[in-house]
């Protein structure tokens, strides 16, 4: 059966309207086209949602803007002459089944009996044990792992455009509409490009005006840095068609053109050239065979989908394509308003802006840009995360190369976790829809490397992933075993239950993945010689350190995994005796959390922590954040507010990013804030990218996340109003965010401290919520399903 991952993401151009000379009433009708094509910024969204530049881009990581749709996605630059969308399709992959290297899912190409026996027994006897030691003993070479590939890039040629732009120039990214734009002056003509990504019509549509009749002259034409394809054009439709050398992977994408006014000719080499229209538009659309099922990862071939899916957007015409993208794409955006003082000023474009960022020019500028920088993560999870796609990779469903960093894989230690801790909180939950499919595919193969590399029953994952179920391992000493990857994939499932409540969820999709994930556990932990309790054996703390048993971030996420199960276990009402096997283990699992000799949370069993070490990583306050083994307050609260001291400030832009998540669940908002701003002015680049280096998408959705924590916690089921706020945000206002129990929350302050509180109730039952706004600092309230309360 075919997997609608399998499916076509197309490009289209208008059907009967599509083209054709101009006519007699050319006049008429051209005067009327202007009315509606000419540049109107009147719909256009506050400048505290808007990015925008006064010159084109000229690099891809760092200048680009993105459009995405979630399977789809591009890159605008606004060169004037010849206009540049890069554009993936996330199915685009290189290697699994079929690559010429030969693929082996990460398992291991002949039995290794006794050997992962064998390192847990000699780290019993000598305690640790060197990261290169254990990979030569259960790690191997990876074999067609492949890359995310770029699809290529859409070229616009407009040979009647200046060579350079003037003052008239702009190039700009609408947050709360998800379009993209470029508008410039020359010869007294004012144009507009205008591109957007249709999650509703699966389509990539772009158009191109002028504010007087016949100006819009340009060529359309397709390139790749790869030699795999053909490109033909006929009429108005390019195609092209393609098979990956690596892995025969077909792909095709489609590209139809239209115009009002003008002439139209499709070119020999594949190209599309319109003369002297009113305006020109198109639609693109692009698939591969990709589906998502094990172990063949292949589905139908995919030139009758894309076809299918251009002709359908041709059909409906520009405007149509426009509404409809419009009111699904604000439907998710404008759930969320955030005010917080900030006063962008209209004259500094946000490459300037970035640049001023906390040097003192205009604190209201700064607000500015942290506003925009929360929504910027909202938006890009909107854009890369939609159902019917895979999840967000490392790069979201960007990516302009053939051998991208890491693959523009999913990194399981933390990353591709951490491009969905927005997603509740911030009001997005259906974007987690290709996260959860993600990980059931996930489960097949798991189970595999679970049964031959460890013996034993659920499904396992390590550190690293890509399309086609690579569950095992490979050989980079200090990244390649994880095992509790899975563990830790299953916690964004609980999540969505426990913001969403749905049992249903819970039972058919959360629940089994979740079960297997604490079978496989149950079946791996191990007792420690040194004190009884179970272990996770041999474990590593990403990224640095030895090989130890027992090492923090394994036993607090796995903690975490076998609390959540016997809780949802507990709801649906799952067989007594393995409810009371969760029980027992908990009770004998070391949880992971211990003070060491100065005063830190231990990263390892043993006291091993060195108070000058500032690794980019602090895995071992996993059960701070995004666990809720420790509560604010706690000892081992002031523990881990010692080990993140130590660590410093500093780290990629990823890290920075969990550090603000870090500290707003210490209850500093100064601090929190403290380190948004270090992500700015250092990890962030000029089109608000995130940047490890280089470009990693996880840093926005995880910086994202920390301004919520800042604003509202409820992992302890309690709805925390403004625990972590930072005293440069003294007034403001947060609407549309979601409390765990099922409450959507406004909140208003003045100096510090809240002056109202509304709660939107999506379940029936009772909440506490917790601000200096009531008497007793505590309220206890019950709510209705759909009503709204009013506190102030």
């Amino acid at each position: 059966m075919r997997s609608a991952l399998g499916g076509a993401a197309a490009v289209a151009a208008s059907g009967g309207a599509l083209g054709g000379a101009r006519t007699a009433s050319a006049a008429t009708a051209a005067t009327a086209a202007h009315a509606e094509t000419s540049h109107d910024t009147s719909d256009e969204s506050p400048l505290d949602s808007l990015l925008w530049y006064d010159a084109p881009a000229a690099d891809w990581e760092r200048e680009a803007l993105p459009i995405g749709n979630g399977a789809l996605g591009a890159m605008i630059f606004g060169t004037l002459t010849s206009e540049r969308l890069q554009f993936n399709e996330k199915t685009l992959w290189t290697g699994g089944p079929g690559s010429r290297e030969g693929y082996d899912f990460g398992n291991w190409r002949a039995p290794r009996p006794g050997a992962l026996d064998a390192v847990r027994d000699e780290l019993d006897e000598k305690g640790r044990l060197a990261p290169d030691a254990v990979a030569a003993e259960l790690g191997q070479g990876r074999r067609g792992y492949g890359a995310h590939q770029t699809f290529g890039d859409l070229h616009i040629d407009v040979p009647d455009a200046p060579a350079d732009p003037d003052a008239t120039y702009r190039r700009a990214l609408d947050l709360g509409q998800g379009l993209a734009s470029v508008t410039y002056v020359h010869e007294g003509v004012r144009h507009r490009r205008e591109f957007f990504a249709s999650y509703p019509d699966k389509v990539i549509v772009g158009r191109l005006s002028a504010d007087r009749a016949a100006q819009v002259t340009c060529t359309l034409r397709y390139t790749s840095p790869r030699a795999d394809f053909t490109a033909e054009a006929g009429g108005d439709r390019i195609t092209v068609r393609g098979e990956l050398a690596d892995n025969e992977l077909k792909f095709e994408a489609q590209l139809r053109v239209g115009q009002q006014g003008g002439t139209r000719v499709a070119n020999d080499d594949g190209s599309v050239t319109v003369t002297g229209a009113d305006h020109v538009w198109f639609v693109l659309a692009a698939g591969t065979d990709y589906a998502d099922t094990y172990p063949g990862y292949r589905g139908d071939d995919p030139h009758a989908a894309v076809a299918r899916t251009v002709d359908r957007a041709v059909s409906a015409g520009h405007r149509a394509l426009r509404a409809r993208h419009l009111r699904d794409h604000r439907a998710l955006f404008d759930r969320v308003t955030l005010d917080i003082g900030q006063a962008p000023p209209a004259d500094v474009p946000t490459d300037r802006l970035l640049k001023q960022y906390g040097t003192g020019v205009s604190a209201a500028a700064d607000r500015a840009l942290e506003a925009l920088f929360f929504q910027y993560g909202r938006y890009l999870l909107i854009a890369s995360s939609r159902a019917g796609s895979l999840p967000a990779n490392l790069q979201g469903v960007w990516n302009h190369s053939t051998t991208p960093p890491w693959s523009a894989d999913y990194h399981t230690n933390i990353n591709l976790q951490m491009n969905y801790w927005l997603a509740e909180a911030a009001n997005l939950p259906e974007t987690t829809a290709p996260y959860d499919r993600f990980v059931e595919a996930l489960r097949a193969p798991g189970r595999r490397t679970a049964k031959e590399m460890f013996g034993s029953r659920g499904w396992v994952v390590h550190n690293e992933t890509n399309p086609y179920g690579f569950t095992g391992v490979h050989d980079w000493s200090t990244a390649f075993w994880f095992p509790e990857a899975a563990a830790w994939l299953t916690a964004q499932l609980y999540e969505h239950y426990r913001f969403g409540g749905s049992t249903e969820y819970l039972r058919t999709t959360a629940y089994p993945a979740m079960k297997e994930a604490a079978e496989f556990w149950l079946d791996n932990l191990r007792t420690d010689p040194r004190d009884g309790t179970l272990v996770a054996t041999p474990s590593y703390s990403p990224e640095h350190g030895d090989f130890t048993a027992g090492g923090a971030m394994a036993q607090q996420i796995v903690h975490d995994l076998l609390t959540n199960t016997l809780e949802a276990a507990r709801v649906l009402g799952d067989s007594p005796s393995f409810r009371a096997e969760l029980k027992k283990t908990l009770d004998a699992l070391d949880p992971g959390l211990r003070i060491g000799s100065w005063g830190q949370l231990q990263e390892w069993k043993a006291d091993l922590d060195d108070r000058t070490d500032g690794h980019r990583h602090v895995s071992h306050l996993y059960a701070l954040h995004p666990g809720r083994q420790i509560r604010p307050g706690s000892e081992w609260a002031e523990a881990a507010k010692v080990s993140l001291t130590a660590r410093g400030d500093g780290g990629t832009g990823w890290s920075k990013a969990w550090k603000v998540n870090f500290w707003a669940r210490l209850r500093d908002g100064d601090h929190a804030h403290k380190m948004l701003g270090e992500q700015l002015k250092s990890s962030t680049l000029p089109n608000l990218w995130d940047t490890h280096p280089p470009f990693q998408i996880d840093g926005n959705f995880g910086a994202t996340s920390g301004i919520v924590e800042m604003l509202l916690q409820s992992q302890h089921d309690t709805i925390e109003i403004l625990p972590a706020l930072p005293a440069t945000w003294p007034e403001g206002s947060v609407h549309g965010l979601r409390a765990r129990g099922g409450a959507t929350i406004g909140i208003t302050w003045t100096s510090g401290h809240a002056t109202r509180i509304t709660l939107v109730a999506s379940r029936t039952r009772e909440l506490t919520l917790r601000s200096d706004l009531f008497t007793d600092g505590v309220k206890t309230v019950k709510i209705r399903a759909g009503q709204r309360y009013v506190f102030d």
